[in-house]
């Protein structure tokens, strides 16, 4: 079933908040996706994180190597290591996964990208803000304090796991691949929300499921493509087990691109908002067991990340 993906305004927020909270409710309890207009971030701050992340990509793989991924910080730059359960197989692509803590020696310097890090870290602060927003909503819609969210996601500890990750999709002019392989598998983010910027068309979202163990996804694809002005928001599958299975943890794609559009790099960037070690993750009606989000996370990485050699800590 195709199932339209709403617009939600954050305008006046203070004032319209109860207003918001049922559009956002909505929209989470039925598809899982949703469109952030009127958000506080503006076109030439979210263009200039990408003319960064599209300088860091473009580097030698041998300067990007220098910032190689820690599976066991979930922190660094890594190409062709994730995989999805969908197909298998490692996808097309790169990325480069920055957090607020455990950063030394990670950053890229400023000779290699002036102003990387103040910029990152100033578009990483103001995703937060937002995300605080649609949480304090959701704590609301729950029945927990308004700020129950917020406490389970405070980016000052050093337990926080928030991720921020840049991407970089191969280019596929003069390829051929398989009937239906895609860009990025089919999968659900395990995050409590994730927050989205991108650029080109392919990402697709399927209807909401009915519980995080249901694999099975149907094949009614509904796009979702990158508007102007907005930031695309999903549900995850710590806050769809929070929630009792009430917030949908929606499947999610990137098909290959058809004929006519872009066939060269695509990028993307994601704000993933993950619950501080320390919390427990356990709904009001008690219907999974309580997990800390340190567990969570941990199972989760276990699944999507290829095999690799550990990598010494910094």
């Amino acid at each position: 079933m195709v199932r339209p993906i709403v617009q939600v305004s954050l305008r006046d927020f203070d004032d319209r908040k109860q207003e918001i909270t049922k559009e956002l409710w909505k929209a989470a309890t039925d598809v899982g996706f949703f469109y952030l207009k009127d958000h506080g971030l503006s076109e030439d701050e979210i263009q200039q994180m990408f003319r960064l992340s599209e300088a860091f990509f473009k580097l030698p793989a041998e300067t990007k190597a220098n910032y190689r991924f820690d599976l066991s910080k979930n922190i660094g730059w890594e190409s062709g290591q994730q995989k999805r359960a969908s197909h298998h197989l490692p996808e097309l692509k790169e990325s480069l996964q920055l957090k607020w803590h455990g950063m030394e020696g990670r950053w890229p310097s400023d000779q290699a990208i002036p102003d990387f890090q103040a910029t990152s870290e100033a578009f990483m602060q103001k995703c937060q803000e937002i995300s605080f927003k649609v949480l304090s909503c959701f704590a609301l819609g729950l029945g927990f304090d308004e700020d129950f969210f917020t406490k389970n996601h405070d980016v000052t500890k050093a337990d926080a796991q928030q991720t921020f990750r840049l991407m970089h999709y191969f280019p596929v002019e003069g390829k051929s691949f398989p009937p239906g392989f895609p860009r990025a598998g089919s999968h659900c983010d395990f995050e409590t929300i994730t927050l989205l910027f991108a650029k080109g068309a392919g990402l697709e979202v399927c209807p909401g499921r009915e519980a995080t163990s249901e694999h099975a996804v149907g094949d009614e694809w509904t796009e979702c493509p990158a508007l102007p002005g907005t930031i695309t928001v999903n549900i995850g599958d710590a806050l769809m087990r929070w929630s009792d299975d009430k917030l949908k943890s929606n499947y999610h794609r990137v098909r290959m691109p058809v004929s006519g559009e872009e066939q060269g790099s695509r990028y993307s960037i994601a704000y993933f908002n993950q619950a501080n070690k320390n919390a427990i993750i356990k709904g009001k009606e008690g219907r999974y067991p309580p997990i800390s989000a340190e567990e969570f996370v941990r199972e989760s990485l276990r699944a999507i990340y290829v095999k690799q050699q550990p990598v010494a800590a910094a």
